[in-house]
């Protein structure tokens, strides 16, 4: 089964790190990365910006041209970047900003909105929210006034997921990420997600895993292969985050 790897991190000591909450991770290379994936048919993917990167896009911009097609990044955008700024990052392959509203390090969210909108309008680029899914009912007004997005690692929190379900049922994608870091079975959580939409669900390897309890490892590719149809597996390991990146 091909593999679209739909969220992991670079993490290259040539480029700007920031310390957060307290935080600095492990250099992660390109290099690093092939080695780890080297045993998985993975076709494509896409670059994650974290905390600890802040605004820098360089090392974003170099890793895209070295992993060349079928590789697409996601930014922390400031509001105040030029036009011109966006157009070289929409040239090389950036196609969504990040919010991380759980750790910090991306843009404020009173800026989301208009922000979110500005970037769908000029380039079609989506908005990648990093939240605790218990968080969701009182973002619901902003979350509302954006026209496309996804939520990253299931939403993180069995206490919000109600809400996942809600806005899985609007059309937003749900990463398939990070089972190290949530508190609850993922299984039935996806079997009820996919039930709402086939197209919601998008692996991702999470690699290399920074800050999660459990790393990335080939058991929950397996997990996801023991409870799901061969059909539905091309939908979350591929089709669906081609589709969404592709767009």
């Amino acid at each position: 089964m091909p593999l679209f790897d739909a969220h992991f991190h670079i993490i290259d000591p040539k480029y700007p790190l920031f310390e957060n909450n307290g935080y600095l991770p492990s250099h992660f290379t390109l290099e690093n990365y092939r080695e780890t994936t080297q045993n998985l048919d993975i076709v494509g993917g896409a670059i994650v910006s974290g905390s600890f990167q802040k605004f820098d896009q360089e090392y974003l911009i170099d890793s895209l041209q070295e992993l060349g097609q079928n590789y697409f990044g996601v930014a922390n955008i400031p509001v105040e970047m030029t036009k011109e700024e966006l157009d070289y990052l929409n040239k090389s392959n950036i196609v969504a900003v990040r919010f991380n509203l759980k750790r910090g390090g991306s843009e404020r969210i009173e800026h989301m909105v208009n922000l979110s909108n500005r970037l769908y309008e000029e380039y079609n680029w989506h908005t990648e929210l990093y939240v605790d899914s218990k968080d969701l009912p009182e973002l619901a007004p902003v979350l509302g006034q954006i026209p496309k997005f996804s939520i990253d690692h299931l939403g993180l929190s069995k206490n919000g997921i109600p809400s996942l379900y809600h806005w899985a049922e609007k059309g937003v994608k749900i990463k398939v990420t990070g089972f190290g870091r949530i508190d609850f079975d993922p299984i039935p959580v996806m079997r009820k997600i996919h039930s709402i939409d086939p197209t919601a669900l998008m692996f991702g390897t999470d690699l290399p895993s920074t800050r999660a309890k459990i790393p990335f490892s080939v058991r929950d590719i397996q997990l996801i292969k023991e409870n799901f149809t061969a059909a539905e597996q091309e939908n979350i390991f591929y089709k669906n985050a081609m589709d969404w990146y592709l767009k």
